[in-house]
Formats: C-alpha cells, structure tokens, sequence
C-alpha cells in the first residue's frame, strides 16, 4: 500500500508539475487534431468519428489512463461543428471533459482555407485524496474533492491540399479546485502549435513530416516531431520522437475509405522509463459520406 501511495504520488505529482500534462497528451494527435485545435472542426469535409484509447506508463500503479470520443463535420462551406467526450485518470485525479467546437473558414485561395475555432468545454474533476500519503493535506478531513470547471478555448488552422498549420489554446481560463489546500489541480493554459507537409514521393509512397510544439508557463517546451509515410494509400508506418522525453512507433491501416485503424507505443528516454513498460496508444476512425471531391486535404490530416 506504501507503495502505491508513493507511485501515486509520484504520477500526480509528474502528471500535473514536472511535465505539465493537464491536457490529455496523444502521441497519434495528428488524426484526432479537433480535440486540440477547435478551428479543425469539419476541415475532412465529413462526418468523421474518432475513439482513442491511451494507457500511459504501463505497470505503474495510478498511471494515465485516457479515453477520447471524438466528431466533427462541416454543416456549409464555411462552417463546421464538433464534439468530444475525454475521461483521463491520474493517481488520484479523475477528470471527465465535454467539449463543443464551432469553426468558419474563409478561401484564400482556390487551393487553401483558412479556419478560426471556438471550443467550450465543461469538466469534471474528481480527486480522491486517500490514494495519497495524508502527510501532504494541511486538512486531514479533507479526503475528496469535486468541482465542475467550465472553460473556452480558441484556434486557428490553416490549409491546403498539402500543407497545414495551427495554433491554438483549447483552454483559455486557470481554473483551481476550491476545496483543494495544494496548487496540484491548478489549471494552466496550454499554447500548441501544429504544422506539417506532405510529399508525393511515388504513385505509391507519400511522406508527412509534422511537429507539434506545447508550451505551458513553469514548464520546458515540449515538442513532438514526427515522420509519416503512407504506402499504397493503405498502409501508415512512422516514427516520433518526443523531445528529451520519449520515442515512438506508429503503425496504420485504411482497412476502407471510411475505416482507419492506428496504434502507437511509446518508451520514454528520460529516468521515469526506468518504472514502467512504455505507453500504448489505440486509435479507430470512421468517416461518413465522404466525399473525396470536396476534399482539400488528403486523409494524411
């Protein structure tokens, strides 16, 4: 039980100070870009569906757990909706995440769009203070706290058949448990930029080298810098690498034009990987009535 209590200490403490992981963090973040960037809402010019399940740092007692329910379409040329559902459990935080997501993109060009996003959101944050060591509570009779955290979010994501960019901030308000005595479940706002580039190398390989940059006040940068290849426009093969943070392989299957399956594993470079097996990462994506005319970018993103 000490042990737990120390592992789990040791998750929430990591999860939420040192790495700066409040967001749900994905390694397979370029097919799920929505529950980031509000302003990709509809961008697929269809109905697409995404659920991603994450299990981070497994064989650590109390690691991240994640569970992402994800859609968005376009409703007009201009304009696109979404939604999302995340449950993320961590140690002794348990935060469930309603999203909604209104874009508008204008034409720059006949070949490039441009998006801007709004995402409103409501949270609700759990935690279980019995899963921890009581000497770290100025209150021993405050064991468990719940709070409902509402927050807005902004966006905007530029494209063409291509290339892309973004930058957003899905939450845009430093939310705080009221009941809580430590600053553990402060919120801080998190800033991302995306950006990314696909080659046709062949009738039969594209390439998409993409990165993802994060950055959260009190925290190092942290940046994702990932190469993509798509054989045959059936097979998706990569590698990531997370800097001073972790590595990763990724692996794809366009089982149809509507039915993409995906899986990730990550091994972290830095000391935390001594403690746990690495993380994995499942994805499934279901698109509807597309439409590859009214397409502007590939399925790559």
């Amino acid at each position: 039980m000490k042990q737990f209590h120390y592992i789990s200490l040791l998750v929430f403490f990591v999860y939420h100070s040192v790495v700066a992981q409040q967001d749900a963090q994905n390694t397979q973040y370029m097919y799920n870009t929505v529950i980031l960037n509000p302003a990709y809402a509809g961008s697929r010019g269809a109905l697409s569906t995404i659920y991603l399940h994450r299990n981070q740092w497994v064989g650590m007692e109390g690691a991240p757990v994640t569970n992402t329910l994800s859609i968005h379409s376009p409703i007009t040329k201009t304009l696109g909706v979404g939604g999302s559902f995340i449950k993320d459990k961590a140690g002794p935080q348990d935060r469930t995440t309603f999203s909604v997501d209104v874009s508008h993109s204008i034409y720059l060009s006949e070949t490039y769009k441009l998006a801007f996003g709004l995402k409103g959101s409501l949270s609700k944050v759990n935690v279980d203070y019995n899963k921890l060591d009581s000497y770290i509570l100025d209150d021993p009779a405050n064991q468990y706290d719940s709070s409902t955290l509402p927050n807005i979010g902004v966006g905007i994501y530029g494209y063409s058949e291509h290339s892309y960019w973004g930058l957003s901030v899905p939450n845009l308000i430093e939310n705080s448990n009221q009941y809580s005595t430590t600053n553990f479940e402060r919120e801080r706002i998190h800033f991302y930029f995306m950006g990314g580039y696909v080659w046709d190398l062949s009738d039969a390989f594209k390439c998409k080298p993409n990165l993802l940059a994060k950055w959260v006040k009190g925290s190092p940068l942290q940046v994702d810098l990932n190469l993509n290849f798509l054989v045959y426009e059936k097979f998706h093969i990569g590698a990531s690498y997370r800097w001073q943070s972790a590595i990763s392989g990724l692996i794809g299957f366009q089982l149809s034009k509507s039915l993409l399956l995906g899986y990730s594993y990550d091994r972290d470079t830095h000391s935390l990987g001594n403690y746990n097996d690495g993380s994995h990462e499942f994805f499934i994506r279901y698109e509807f009535s597309k439409k590859t005319k009214n397409l502007i970018s590939p399925r790559f993103f």
